[in-house]
C-alpha cells in the first residue's frame, strides 16, 4: 500500500472524524480514560483557520480513501499542528511521518518560520515521535500558546500525563 498526501476535501469530513476517533482509542486504552473528549466535528474543524492534509491509501491505480490526516491551525500569526491521526491498522508504516513532513512543507510555503504542537511527553507515538521529526520541547511564549494550555486544563488532559509544547523551526 502507498499513501498519497493531498489537501482534504469536504467529502473527507466523515472519514477524518472516524480516523481521529480510532486513533484516540489508542490513548483511551493506554490511559483508561473513560472521559476522553470526542473527536472534533467536521463542522468545527472546517470553521478553524488553517489547513488539513489527508493521507489517502492507494492500491494500484485506485484510491481507497483516507487513512490519516494532519490539521494545522493558523491563528494570530502562529502555525500550530493541532491534530495528527492515522488509523491504527495503518500505523507504523511511515504515514504519520509523511503527514508531518507535508504539514511542515506547507507551513513553510505559507510563510511561517516555525510550527508548534502540544502533546504527551511520555507516550512513544507522541513527543518521542515528534522529536524524531525535528521538534524540540519549548516553553509557551504567547497568549495563543498559553490559551492552548487553558483548553487542555479544561479538558483535563493533564491527568493522563505530562503535556509539553514542541516546536520545529522552518
Amino acid at each position: 500500500m502507498t499513501a498519497l498526501i493531498r489537501a482534504a476535501r469536504p467529502a473527507d469530513d466523515a472519514a477524518i472524524e472516524q480516523i481521529e476517533a480510532a486513533a484516540d482509542a489508542l490513548l483511551i486504552d493506554r490511559f483508561g480514560a473513560a472521559d476522553w473528549p470526542p473527536p472534533t466535528s467536521s463542522l468545527e474543524r472546517a470553521a478553524m483557520p488553517g489547513f488539513v492534509l489527508v493521507a489517502e491509501s492507494t492500491t494500484g491505480d485506485a484510491a481507497a480513501g483516507p487513512v490519516g490526516f494532519v490539521h494545522v491551525l493558523e491563528i494570530e500569526g502562529h502555525a500550530h499542528l493541532e491534530q495528527l491521526s492515522v488509523l491504527p491498522e495503518h500505523g507504523r508504516r511511515g504515514i504519520g511521518r509523511r503527514l508531518v513532513e507535508a504539514a511542515v512543507a506547507e507551513t513553510r510555503r505559507r510563510g511561517h518560520r516555525r510550527i508548534t504542537l502540544r502533546t504527551y511527553a511520555d507516550v512513544p507515538w507522541n513527543a518521542p515521535f515528534y522529536a524524531s521529526c525535528g521538534f524540540v520541547e519549548t516553553e509557551p511564549d504567547s497568549e495563543f500558546h498559553r490559551g492552548l494550555i487553558s483548553t487542555e486544563d479544561a479538558l483535563r488532559l493533564g491527568v493522563h500525563g505530562r503535556r509539553v509544547q514542541m516546536t520545529a523551526s522552518l
